[in-house]
């Protein structure tokens, strides 16, 4: 097989597929910064403003695949991933018809997993985008939707040293902290982790912020107290806020946090793990989807309390959104401390 592109070498064309509340975002910081980009949404108009700044858009996942060298998809479940994949005019159709008439150019085309998805189904795709002469790699993106749209994201990338550091170009153009995780699929394991913890940081903070009001406490001096204390973390700096204003707009929503810690259930019982809180939290947000709707903003999960004591937990002077304030600087690779 063909090497993949040099870590030195600048990807001549990106093909994008998912432009959803992260994909959108981190496709438009390659085209920001001068990639040429080829993108395909179910939905027109998340294409439109991307073919208004100049991408151009393809008739199939194949054609996507024949004119690109790296094909990125960043979509909401992995049974969304294998369709665009796997479709007779998919992306693998388009890798292999590459692959067959010497137009990948001087090196294997790339296909890169963004969304958060089984490190299973990583692999068994993988594995097929290998077999059609191409090679794989699975980066997901950790930080919120915020810091997506400055390119201040972090990125976990699993898959071969050759692969990623053909990759690096394009991460730290979307990221600024790039960890290479090991072999494919590591990757996945790691964002599911990741985001579980997020999940029972969120949980903990509205029974957290519920209980300062029910003892009378002043919510704006709770949210003070937690930020300069051992309670403080990032989904307090960030999701403790929208809950405080009301909007409760993170850009993610309970089924995808159904799903993220669905997969971390599964990852703990393959390995026969008796975990206590996972179990919970599962409970928590299939409850939380069933009352509210599975589109509804995750930490709108706080309304199980408020319905439950009657209490609304808002307070004033908190943002309705958050947006990231820091400059959009390059990423780097992260080196792992061993020793």
């Amino acid at each position: 097989m063909a090497e993949v592109l040099s870590g030195s070498a600048r990807a001549r064309c990106v093909g994008f597929v998912g432009l959803g509340n992260v994909g959108g975002k981190l496709a438009g910081s390659l085209l920001r910064n001068g990639f040429e980009l080829v993108v395909r949404d179910l939905d027109p108009g998340a294409m439109a403003p991307f073919l208004e700044a100049g991408a151009s858009t393809a008739g199939s996942g194949a054609e996507l695949a024949e004119r690109c060298d790296v094909v990125i998809t960043c979509l909401p479940s992995p049974a969304a991933v294998a369709a665009v994949l796997e479709a007779p005019d998919g992306v693998l159709a388009g890798f292999g018809s590459a692959a067959s008439s010497g137009s990948a150019g001087s090196g294997v085309k790339i296909w890169a997993e963004m969304s958060t998805t089984d490190h299973h189904e990583v692999r068994r795709l993988g594995a097929l985008v290998e077999a059609a002469g191409g090679a794989a790699i699975d980066c997901p993106v950790s930080g919120g939707c915020h810091r997506a749209a400055t390119g201040n994201i972090s990125i976990f990338a699993g898959g071969e040293r050759g692969t990623f550091e053909a990759m690096l170009p394009l991460l730290v153009t979307m990221g600024r902290r790039i960890l290479h995780t090991g072999p494919l699929g590591s990757a996945s394991i790691l964002k599911v982790v990741t985001n579980y913890l997020a999940t029972a940081n969120l949980v903990s903070l509205c029974e957290a912020l519920a209980t300062s009001q029910a003892a009378g406490m002043d919510l704006a001096t709770t949210y003070e107290a937690i930020r300069i204390s051992s309670g403080n973390s990032f989904v307090h700096e960030t999701e403790s806020q929208v809950i405080l204003n009301g909007s409760r707009d993170i850009n993610f929503t309970m089924d995808l946090v159904c799903k993220d810690i669905g997969l971390f259930a599964d990852i703990a019982a393959e390995q026969g793990l008796p975990l206590e809180l996972s179990p919970v939290l599962v409970e928590v947000f299939a409850d939380g989807a069933a009352r509210y709707g599975d589109r509804e903003w995750s930490p709108n999960i706080i309304r199980r309390l408020e319905d439950a004591t009657g209490q609304t937990v808002t307070a004033p002077g908190f943002p309705a959104e958050i947006v990231d304030d820091e400059p959009e600087v390059p990423g780097a690779e992260v080196v792992v401390r061993r020793g």
